[in-house]
């Protein structure tokens, strides 16, 4: 019985509430003026390109060079985020197959760490990997890595694309594509 006395209570109020906020939409809006809000409340920033799940990175074999294959592996950020800053070589690299992951060596970065680039919407950013040539080098699909930037690290970003993992890794900086 307590129950069933709840519920109604809660529909009568329920009802109420949205007659009220319907009668206030009215009074406030005069007829014949379109009203809409704004996608993001005035003075609350976009979400930033640099969360992990507010960009795509994708891995591809590029040309090679004496003695190393190389991959570019290219990150685009989502369409209504604001750009942020890298810098430097990504670091934390972990290959995978799969899911499951790939033994290496500890990449060693290489070129200049210190000059930062603007990531955003229509700004994709790229960095190289390069790997010793060898006659077998192990197959990944995955690499996990951080990014830097003048705001703090940006880690466990995710790209896909095929990619040999064997000693000798390098990784050059973030640059712009």
């Amino acid at each position: 019985m307590t129950t069933r006395l709840a519920r109604t209570i809660g529909r009568g109020a329920a009802t109420t509430t949205a007659a009220l906020a319907v009668a206030a939409a009215a009074v406030l809006v005069p007829a014949g003026v379109a009203s809409a809000a704004p996608a993001t409340p005035a003075g609350d920033p976009a979400p930033s390109a640099c969360r992990p799940a507010n960009q795509q990175a994708t891995i591809h074999p590029a040309p090679g060079s004496a003695g190393h294959r190389h991959y570019t592996v290219v990150l685009s950020a989502a369409p209504g985020t604001s750009p942020c800053l890298l810098s430097g070589s990504p670091s934390d690299l972990v290959f995978s197959l799969n899911g499951s992951p790939r033994a290496s060596e500890v990449a060693v970065p290489y070129g200049d760490q210190t000059r930062a680039v603007e990531f955003g919407p229509g700004e994709p950013v790229q960095f190289d990997v390069q790997v010793r040539s060898s006659a077998g080098p192990a197959r990944a699909n995955e690499l996990e890595f951080s990014l830097h930037g003048p705001g703090g690290d940006v880690p466990g970003l995710l790209a896909r694309g095929p990619i040999g993992v064997d000693a000798g890794i390098q990784v050059g900086p973030v640059t712009e594509r």
